[in-house]
């Protein structure tokens, strides 16, 4: 079974649109490699946590800072198809 991304995010401070981007950016890259992309609104206040399956990829809170689209894809793609390339995404 192909794997399902989950986009954790705090609604009170407004990360939905964020969260929105991120899942259709990764819907687009990744189409025949997930099962899909779940939003899930955070009952915790400054939550915006990926995870692929129930493992967690990003944590803002870890990180300090909110996922770059590129390093994000890397991260995923890292998880969900490590021979996949990302053309211009892969290069530094």
């Amino acid at each position: 079974m192909k794997p399902t991304i989950n986009i954790e995010y705090c609604p009170k401070c407004g990360w939905m649109l964020r969260a929105a981007y991120m899942a259709q950016e990764l819907l687009t890259t990744f189409t025949d490699d997930v099962h899909g992309v779940l939003l899930q609104p955070s009952e915790v206040s400054g939550t915006y946590i990926i995870r692929v399956n129930d493992t967690p990829i990003f944590d803002r809170r870890e990180a300090g800072h909110f996922p770059e689209i590129k390093e994000l894809k890397q991260l995923v793609r890292d998880v969900v198809a490590p021979d996949k390339s990302l053309g211009h995404s892969d290069k530094k």
